[in-house]
């Protein structure tokens, strides 16, 4: 995912510098290089030879050591640099980035470098609300830097507030938005359903489906890594938000369909993944569930088709995918369901494959279009998402 990217961590004097060694590791399984820069103070926190051990790198912290790998050390790094991460970033530092002071090996480092720079303060709550601290970070985000914004909960000082440093997956998320794909999608707006709805029956039972959602939630996540805005409209799910998203929650299929409708028109791309329940129960009176004794026949009617709708109402220029679901036929139904919707894709699933379909990391895909059919291997739902994206973009030229 990161391979081939030269990311820099510039690590404080913090408390949370412990939790940029996690960081450091999960880069370099996603095959990053990364170099660690330290202030003198952030070694009383975290030992330079932990960062040294998890990337095979130099720690570096003396803008005047002589064992050093490069001929003009920061300004080789900087070069070198695709992205750089100051994180934990203390008051202290985050003034002398904001002033043009560079001092250290950080600071000069960070200066000499033109790539996209993030700063993710961690400090006392006191501290992080402090005026000048935050005159100091409207200076950063003037000359281009982006702020992570410190996350609230209870501070190694004892106090509870804003200024503690987010997770290291909130982080990453930060990293892999800015260099885990190229921004063939910048610009694009893109819908993506996903999950499955739910219709009650009563307070207690509902009719649904096994759909767990992952496949959207991974479609929306490249899309975004790809530099698309991203809409997510979410059936029930046990999946995290997908972050940098605009996430809308549904229960029912009427409620996605309303969801779904009301953002619709503004939309470059719909990609519709959304195990939707084909029916919903009609009205049940009381008085006929007492008759049964609970032993009840539950009268349906058919939920609105949301992608018949897409179909029919899709503007010029708008691209229309759905999903199929097959267990026999899978070209021959997709093909007459990609005409009958109107759709310009189709991503049909055989339920009888073993690694594909719901409940599962897997998926089988054949992606078919008026013109081709493309029939993929067993990859990865993040695989297939990718896979998705890049024949979308081909064939919208």
């Amino acid at each position: 995912m990161l391979k081939g990217k030269t990311i820099l961590l510039g690590v404080t004097g913090s408390i949370a510098a412990y939790k940029i060694a996690n960081l450091a590791s999960m880069l370099v399984k996603q095959h990053a290089q990364v170099h660690v820069l330290m202030t003198k103070n952030a070694a009383n926190f975290i030992n330079p030879i932990t960062f040294e051990t998890l990337t095979s790198h130099k720690c570096l912290m003396d803008t005047f050591d002589r064992n050093f790998e490069f001929q003009v050390e920061h300004v080789s790094l900087a070069k070198q640099a695709d992205l750089v991460l100051v994180a934990p970033a203390s008051a202290n530092v985050i003034g002398k980035l904001a002033h043009g002071i560079a001092d250290d090996m950080l600071t000069t480092t960070v200066m000499a470098c033109r790539c996209k720079k993030l700063i993710a303060p961690a400090m006392n709550t006191n501290m992080y609300e402090n005026p000048v601290v935050q005159d100091n970070l409207k200076t950063l985000k003037h000359y281009g830097m982006e702020i992570i914004s410190p996350a609230c909960g209870y501070l190694a000082c004892g106090d509870t507030g804003a200024g503690k440093l987010p997770s290291e997956e909130v982080l990453m998320d930060y990293i892999r938005r800015e260099l885990a794909h190229e921004k063939d999608l910048a610009g694009k707006k893109v819908l993506v359903t996903a999950g499955a709805t739910m219709e009650p029956i009563d307070p207690v039972r509902y009719i649904s489906n096994h759909s767990t959602g992952k496949m959207g939630y991974a479609i929306a996540r490249c899309a975004m890594e790809r530099g698309a805005e991203v809409t997510l409209v979410s059936g029930k799910t046990a999946l995290p938000p997908v972050p940098f998203v605009k996430m809308i929650p549904v229960t029912s299929a009427e409620e996605m369909f309303q969801a779904v409708t009301g953002v619709s028109s503004d939309q470059d791309i719909i990609i519709k993944t959304a195990a939707v329940a084909d029916y919903t129960p009609a009205t049940v009176s009381d008085e006929k569930i007492k008759k049964t004794d609970g032993d009840l026949s539950i009268p349906l009617v058919r939920t609105k088709d949301i992608l018949a709708w897409l179909g029919e109402h899709k503007r010029e220029g708008q691209f229309l995918c759905g999903f199929s679901m097959e267990t026999q036929n899978l070209v021959e139904n997709s093909r007459k369901k990609l005409a009958n919707k109107h759709a310009d894709m189709i991503v049909a699933n055989n339920l009888k494959v073993e690694g594909a379909g719901f409940g599962t990391d897997t998926n089988v895909v054949t992606l078919i279009t008026e013109s081709r059919v493309q029939e993929m291997e067993l990859m990865s739902k993040e695989q297939v998402a990718e896979v998705l994206l890049t024949e979308i973009v081909r064939c919208r030229g």
